[in-house]
């Protein structure tokens, strides 16, 4: 529960995680609603990947690039 108090390295606020939810937020307050579960799905499954590798660095055209020719987006 308190893992900061014992890592440093663990954000004591969880503000990261709410700016990660805030577009899939606006996104469902401007289209309403995403029309299928599967459109969902696939809209988190691609955001959190773009998410992912911006926190590692990585241009997103090229983290794009590397996924549609199905390379794992290591370091």
């Amino acid at each position: 529960m308190l893992l900061f108090a014992k890592d440093p390295l663990v954000p004591f606020t969880n503000n990261r995680g709410e700016r990660d939810l805030r577009m899939s937020k606006v996104k469902q307050k401007v289209s309403g609603c995403f029309r299928s579960v599967e459109y969902a799905h696939a809209y988190c499954r691609i955001t959190s990947y773009l998410q992912t590798m911006a926190y590692k660095g990585a241009n997103p055209m090229i983290a794009i690039q590397m996924a549609l020719a199905g390379e794992i987006g290591g370091e």
